[in-house]
């Protein structure tokens, strides 16, 4: 199977991201230098970065192609059918009796192989 690769890449792109990770570098260098500024104000920084580096990072081949597949995935989550309240306490219950079923079993298969296990080394446990 052979494989085509396209370099749909905007020569700007690189920039972009330079300028993405510097903004996210200079919210965390801020956060390091300035321990005195108010929490409030750092937190407001960063959320206004983290916009700013998102709408930029939104403008690259990439980002176009990342919020193209979150938009199709999100049409296909409205086609999942999802279960009703009742089947899915109706699955719990049963997944809950199998767990306690068969930790029942791995308890009482240890004891049999420990009761073996002294019969043969003569080791009382």
């Amino acid at each position: 199977m052979s494989e085509n690769t396209e370099n749909n890449s905007n020569p700007l792109d690189m920039l972009r991201w330079l300028v993405i990770f510097g903004l996210l570098g200079g919210v965390v260098a801020v956060n390091h230098f300035f321990p005195e500024l108010s929490v409030l104000y750092i937190a407001l920084i960063a959320v206004a970065a983290v916009g700013i580096a998102g709408f930029i990072a939104s403008t690259t081949v990439k980002g176009s192609t990342f919020i193209t597949f979150a938009k199709e995935a999100r049409i296909e989550v409205r086609k999942v059918v999802w279960p009703t309240r009742q089947e899915t306490t109706t699955t719990t219950m049963i997944v809950l009796a199998a767990t306690v079923v068969m930790a029942l079993l791995l308890w009482g298969l240890d004891g049999i192989i420990v009761e073996i296990v002294s019969f043969i080394t003569g080791l009382g446990i």
